[in-house]
């Protein structure tokens, strides 16, 4: 959203100083918004709040630190104070442990849960394919949902200082607090991402040919409903989880099974429109109606390493799909 329309929705008068000033960030504030919240929707709104208390602020900032410190100190307390009244988003993968039997009846999902999100690559200047090399790590979705496992205040010094690289004494300032216990949160958010696991993907995607066809081989297969043929496209390690579904499978075997039975019944039952999520290939999924026509199913997002996929991640959400740049349905 600009900040014409910004301006528009909360009756904000045209400043073409203010706009001029603070413009320039609001792309990598929507990124830095997303890794603390967790949701692009949340994220989105939280932008359009920190851009109306900078407006309201303006006649007061003094100059007394750079214009985009002064606005990630409005984002982060903007999201800190969200976080008060709102739960984390997990991801399946982070409430329970995988089962390796594609036969096991699927939990129920629990309304109650708020998952995480993906995110367009395009919100973050997608169009940019330097931008996205250079910020892919700190929105990949490992990252975003291990940050997620952290307490509010440890999760915004983490990004501060490890991915915006802003000294311990200039996030002190933004969260009114002293360098010491900045550098203390940092140790303790650092200490459990590392007891956590990995948080970082192996980055070793195949060469730009070898990503098409694998990509290419992969939409076929779903077209064709042919899950014997995503056995060769699979790493032997191969993970899926399905928000808001809490079953989630590891193996090969398990997640060919899965989709064999409950995913791929019908020749061309999915139409998945490629995109791109979270600095990673995806997909934006539709599934054909008994009228013959596609309707918004939601997002499924591939990790990749080598010439094979490591991670399917399906967020059954059709909300999701405007958010993308797409339409809700699809004629015949």
């Amino acid at each position: 959203m600009s900040l014409t329309a910004t301006q528009a929705d909360t009756g904000m008068p045209p400043d073409g100083g203010f706009a001029a000033a603070v413009e320039p960030f609001r792309r990598e504030l929507l990124a830095h918004c997303y890794r603390i919240l967790g949701s692009i929707h949340d994220a989105e709104d939280l932008v359009q709040e920190t851009y109306l208390r900078a407006w309201r602020g303006f006649d007061r900032f003094e100059g007394r630190s750079s214009v985009r410190r002064w606005l990630y100190k409005i984002a982060t307390m903007a999201c800190l104070t969200a976080l008060e009244t709102r739960s984390r988003r997990p991801l399946p993968s982070g409430l329970g442990a995988p089962s390796d039997d594609h036969r096991v009846e699927l939990a129920p999902g629990d309304p109650s849960v708020p998952w995480l999100q993906p995110a367009p690559d395009a919100l973050f200047g997608g169009e940019d394919p330097a931008a996205i090399v250079e910020g892919k790590s700190s929105v990949r979705l490992a990252f975003v949902a291990a940050l997620q496992l952290l307490p509010a205040r440890q999760r915004a010094v983490l990004t501060l200082r490890d991915v915006l690289s802003f000294r311990s004494a200039e996030v002190a300032e933004m969260l009114g607090t002293t360098t010491a216990a900045v550098d203390s949160a940092l140790r303790r958010a650092r200490a459990q991402l590392a007891t956590a696991g990995p948080v970082q993907d192996d980055l070793a995607e195949p060469a730009e040919e070898s990503r098409r066809e694998l990509l290419a081989r992969y939409v076929d297969a779903f077209d064709r409903a042919d899950a014997d043929a995503l056995v060769n496209l699979l790493r032997a390690d191969v993970e899926l989880e399905m928000p808001p579904v809490p079953t989630w499978f590891t193996g090969r075997r398990a997640v060919v099974g899965f989709l064999a039975d409950h995913v791929l019944l019908h020749r061309q039952q999915w139409r998945i429109v490629p995109t791109a999520a979270n600095g990673q290939p995806a997909f934006v999924i539709y599934q054909r109606t008994h009228d013959g026509r596609y309707e918004a199913y939601g997002v499924q997002v591939l990790t990749l390493i080598g010439a094979r996929v490591s991670r399917i991640t399906v967020f059954v959400d059709p909300s999701l799909v405007p958010a993308f740049g797409h339409a809700p349905a699809l004629a015949r």
